[in-house]
């Protein structure tokens, strides 16, 4: 038995199964199977492959540098400054030029500031009192501009004062400005130079387009008619975002600058270009909001003749430009290209799965299309009792064929011994024996009754 099993293991292992298939012939399924199929195909070619391209390796890892260049001069007459001429090294903060510059657009002046005593702003609710006990000395005032020194300053018969404070006196004004100092700032220009490198594929680009004309840079302004022009004009940033520049200057705003690089190597390197998107980062739902805007403070120091020093203190409203970088690269691979086509391949089944589901389930005819489908296989001891029911049948019929009268003619005999055998096993062929046991019964049967 050992030597038998392994013997069929063995020969087991060198079978071969395929598959069985049943071909239905119903139009309205395979219709709806070959309406599937293409459905899945287009899916596959027009989506994953033409529009995703998933077959490339990509690499979004983007290294990137932003060098700003903003160039602009504008003439002023105020009351506090006088007549000055404004040009990038006054109005661009920081001076070197990175991915964030700031424009000055307005500005709140105190000048001849001096560390002295002076009374505190009336609008800083810290500094209110009634008494120089309310003052007490060498504590800062909170949100304020110095520290106390005790003394409770009125105004007149006026009941209530601000504190005393020592610091840079007079104090800053808090009055807004009602329209910009520098409104001329919409007609200026920002050079944006950006370098980027996709590590994965070596490969490096800048947004300057790749030309030996020098005047290029020096007449050309982004926008539709020119979009490889990487000099914008910043009345026409702002506008971009749905903003209106000479609003957004009185109060100062945050203006975002977004470069996206999608680069299809397979293609020649001068088809991977910039797009550029402008938007409006601050809050500008309400036109009062105490959120919306941007402004800072910065102060020019001097010392007069006896030695002495001053200041002379800026409120800088203005427009910040926050220039942001991302992007990413696709190459042509054909490990993707494999996965993907093998993940299409296998969204085939589920079309052959769903019209299963509605050929043998969901028709009028599915019983039928089920019964050929799936066929049924009886286990041996089924077939065993099978077998034993036709023998017990088949042994009255030889019991009457014993008590009958023996024919003394040989050759009648054998006839008719012939037909006792032919009647004996006519069960065995109707009852689909599988068995070989069965069948050797049935031959001792046969033999008893031939004797």
């Amino acid at each position: 038995m050992g030597q038998a099993g392994c013997k069929g293991l063995y020969q087991s292992l060198l079978d071969y199964k395929t598959e069985k298939y049943v071909i239905a012939k119903n139009k309205k399924v395979g219709l709806l199977y070959r309406l599937l199929q293409v459905s899945i195909l287009t899916y596959l070619v027009v989506w994953v492959f033409l529009v995703k391209k998933c077959y490339q390796d990509t690499d979004s890892s983007l290294q990137s540098s932003i060098v700003t260049k903003v160039k602009g001069v504008t003439f002023t007459n105020t009351s506090e400054l006088g007549e000055r001429l404004w040009d990038v090294a006054d109005y661009v903060i920081p001076p070197q030029g990175e991915n964030v510059f700031f424009v000055i657009t307005n500005l709140v002046v105190t000048p001849n500031q001096r560390q002295e005593t002076c009374a505190e702003s009336e609008s800083i609710p810290d500094a209110l009192c009634c008494e120089d006990s309310d003052c007490p000395p060498g504590e800062p005032v909170v949100a304020g501009n110095g520290v106390r020194t005790g003394r409770c300053l009125r105004a007149g018969s006026e009941q209530k004062g601000t504190c005393e404070i020592f610091a840079w006196c007079p104090v800053e004004t808090k009055s807004s400005p009602a329209k910009p100092l520098l409104g001329e700032a919409e007609d200026f220009t920002v050079y944006i130079k950006n370098f980027i490198r996709f590590p994965k594929f070596n490969f490096s680009k800048t947004n300057v387009l790749d030309t030996t004309d020098r005047a290029f840079l020096k007449s050309c302004k982004y926008g539709p008619k020119d979009p490889y022009c990487p000099i914008f004009r910043l009345g026409s940033v702002v506008s971009w975002t749905g903003s209106n520049f000479q609003e957004i200057a009185v109060q100062g705003g945050v203006i975002g600058i977004q470069i996206e690089w999608d680069c299809d190597l397979d293609r020649a390197p001068s088809e991977c270009y910039p797009r550029y998107y402008f938007n409006r980062l601050d809050n500008r739902f309400s036109e009062n909001s105490l959120s919306s805007g941007y402004n800072f403070r910065f102060a020019k120091y001097y010392r007069d003749a006896a030695g002495v020093e001053f200041r002379t203190l800026f409120k800088a409203y203005g427009i910040r430009f926050d220039v942001m970088v991302n992007g990413k690269a696709g190459k042509f691979n054909i490990i993707p290209t494999i996965i993907n086509v093998g993940s299409g391949v296998a969204l085939m089944g589920v079309g052959s799965f769903f019209c299963d589901l509605v050929l043998i389930y969901f028709i009028k005819k599915s019983h039928f299309y089920r019964d050929k489908k799936y066929e049924e296989v009886r286990d041996l001891e089924v077939l065993a009792q099978m077998a034993e029911s036709s023998q017990q049948s088949v042994a009255p019929d030889a019991a009457g064929l014993a008590e009958q009268p023996e024919v003394q003619d040989g050759g009648g005999a054998q006839k008719e011994n012939g037909c006792v055998c032919r009647q004996l096993l006519q069960p065995a062929r109707s009852g689909r024996q599988g068995n070989g046991q069965v069948n050797v019964e049935q031959l001792q049967n046969l033999q008893t009754v031939e004797a």
